[in-house]
Order: structure tokens, then C-alpha cells, then sequence
């Protein structure tokens, strides 16, 4: 059978940037073991495979080249965009995945997409700045000390970790095994280190990387499902004077991402929040494999 799939990058506002995205659009009644191996043999971050689509809104699976996920950022905006365009499903949309619902605004003029994701749960904590340090060749006194990396999740959990200046995030070298003994017992694989670079009553600006070895990722050039956590975060603990915050990551694989977030908060209680993250889609190629199925 033939499957067609599109070609986008995501959080940038020119080709060729960003985090790649290979989208099938059309329910392709793969089964799942099918599903990864088109993943693998793609090799990008994540793959999607919308399953249904009609009015507004659409079902998607995800894989990176190593396994399923519930839940991911750019892909969610790169997917949304791709189908808003071809008008297979009408704007705004809401993207059903195995985390949950999520309802995106796509804006065609602007070449762009924004999503809501979930209400912040943070979770566990983790004191050791040793451990935490190591696991990306940093010493301690690389990270802050005051507030301590942490599980937070807006759809999908990611140990966030804060550094003191943009040069040690530059620095960071990960190293597979410190790194899978640090996440595992945190339930994740992911790993986001960040550091607050500017900061002002209009928004603020921070350095990102992303570290995923244990999902076939050694590094992510933008991972939307980390920045909403690191605006919660940055927020909770006072690391911004606003609500808003821009990400810059992926200038070390060549792949410049800028990720854009704001955090609406309603109270004291993350749970009552509304976090949002949005950026530029650029659709750059199409194609169709020939598979078995």
C-alpha cells in the first residue's frame, strides 16, 4: 500500500530550521508495529499518524524512532497546521492523543500554531545538584541551587532543571548511562536544562536544550512539551518578572528553534493555570512510502 506524508518544521519561521516533523495525514490503518518502524527508518524526533479527522477535531499516534509517546509540542503544532491547510479538518481544532485533549489555533497568514496544553503538575524534586549536573558533563555549582530541578508536566513529564548562566546550558555534553540512571527512577526520559538569559516586564528570554537518549533522542532542536513546564516553572518559582516567556534551542545541532510561551495564571494553584506554546510551521516537502501492511 501507498501512505502519503508531509515534511514541516517546527518553531521557526523559515525552512530548513526548527525541529523536523514528518506528518501522515491520512488514516493509513498501519498497525503500530508498522508505525515505528516508519519512525525509525524516518530518524526524525517524532513521526506522527493521524488516525481520524473530520470538523474540529482529529486523533494522531506518535512515535520517535524508539517508541510511542502520548504526548509531544511541535508535533502537535506541525500536525494541526498541516491538516488546517489541506481542509481536512476546520480551525480552531481539538487534537485528541493518549495524554488527553488539546485544543490549537492555527494561523495560515502567519505561518503558525498555538496550542493549549494541560494545567501544570509538578512533581518530584530532585536535590542532588551533583547527580542532576553530571548527567550532562556540568559541575553543580553549574545549575542553581534555589529552586532545585523538577518533574513538571503540561501533557507529558520532563525533569526541568535550571542553570545559572546560557553558557553552561551551551556546555553540556550529555552522557547516555549518568543520564538513565538519573531519569529512570522519575518515570521520564527527558531531561530539559535552561537558563533565564533576559528578563523584563514584556517577557522574558532563556536558553534551552533537551536531552532524550532513552527514546533514540540524543538531543531535541525544539521540544514543545518542555517549554510549557519550564514557563510554569520559571513562573512558580519567580524566575520571571511576567508571564511570557521566548526559548531559544537548537543552535548546536544547526536546527535554531524559538518556542514561545505564555503562562496564564489564575491564583496560586497550578492547577487552575493555562499554559500556552506556540511558534512558526513551515510545510517543506511531501512524498509516499510503499509498504507491506
Amino acid at each position: 500500500m501507498r501512505v502519503a506524508f508531509r515534511l514541516v518544521d517546527v518553531f521557526t519561521d523559515q525552512p530548513l530550521a526548527g525541529n523536523q516533523l514528518c506528518v501522515f495525514p491520512g488514516p493509513t490503518g498501519l498497525p503500530a508495529d508498522l508505525m515505528q518502524a516508519v519512525a525509525k527508518e524516518i530518524g526524525f524526533s517524532e513521526t506522527t499518524f493521524v488516525t481520524e479527522a473530520s470538523g474540529d477535531r482529529y486523533e494522531m499516534r506518535i512515535f520517535t524512532p524508539g517508541t510511542e509517546l502520548a504526548f509531544a509540542g511541535h508535533l502537535s503544532l506541525g500536525t494541526a497546521f498541516v491538516l488546517v491547510a489541506e481542509g481536512r479538518v476546520t480551525n480552531p481544532v481539538t487534537q485528541s492523543v493518549a495524554a488527553g485533549e488539546f485544543p490549537l489555533v492555527v494561523d495560515l497568514a502567519a505561518r503558525s500554531a498555538r496550542m493549549r496544553q494541560l494545567a501544570p503538575a509538578f512533581g518530584t524534586r530532585v536535590d542532588d545538584r551533583a547527580a542532576a549536573a553530571a548527567a550532562v558533563g556540568l559541575d553543580a555549582d553549574d545549575l542553581r541551587d534555589d529552586p532545585p530541578a523538577q518533574m513538571v508536566s503540561t501533557g507529558l513529564g520532563h525533569l526541568t532543571v535550571p542553570a545559572r548562566h546560557a553558557e553552561a546550558v551551551a556546555r553540556a555534553r550529555p552522557d547516555a548511562a549518568a543520564l538513565a540512571e538519573l531519569l529512570a527512577p522519575l518515570g521520564t526520559d527527558g531531561y530539559y536544562l535552561f537558563a533565564v538569559e533576559d528578563d523584563g516586564p514584556d517577557g522574558a528570554r532563556a536558553k534551552a536544550r533537551f536531552f532524550g537518549t532513552g527514546i533514540g533522542i540524543v538531543e531535541d532542536p525544539a521540544t514543545g512539551s518542555a517549554a510549557g513546564p519550564v514557563g510554569a516553572y520559571a513562573v512558580r518559582y519567580g524566575l520571571i518578572s511576567s508571564n511570557r516567556l521566548t526559548i531559544s534551542q537548537g543552535g548546536e545541532l544547526g536546527r535554531p528553534s524559538t518556542l514561545f510561551v505564555e503562562v496564564e495564571r489564575d491564583g496560586d494553584d497550578p492547577a487552575q493555570w493555562r499554559v500556552f506554546v506556540g511558534g512558526g510551521v513551515a510545510i517543506v516537502g511531501e512524498g509516499s512510502f510503499d509498504l507491506d501492511a
